[in-house]
């Protein structure tokens, strides 16, 4: 998967869990929950949605990495590169 690839998968993500909120907008560098009205729980189901899709372990120390959409693509591409889109 490509960076835009993975962002759309995020994005597609966010929609299902915040279905209110205009992700037209979202700006890489800013923290989701500056932007988004997310909680630790919706946060947990963005982690779970990706293990579930793609069969990806994201360690607990590791969740600061996806704070940002820029840091949640750069953290998934190596991990994903491999997968075909639309896996």
């Amino acid at each position: 998967m490509t960076s835009d690839q993975i962002r759309q998968v995020i994005l597609d993500i966010l929609g299902r869990i915040a279905p209110d909120e205009d992700l037209t907008d979202l700006d890489d560098a800013r923290p989701f929950r500056e932007q988004m009205e997310l909680d630790s729980m919706d946060f947990l189901d963005i982690v779970m949605e990706l293990r579930k899709m793609y069969r990806i372990q994201i360690p607990e120390e590791d969740y600061p990495n996806l704070n940002t959409m820029g840091g949640t693509v750069e953290y998934l591409l190596p991990r994903l590169k491999d997968v075909p889109v639309g896996a």
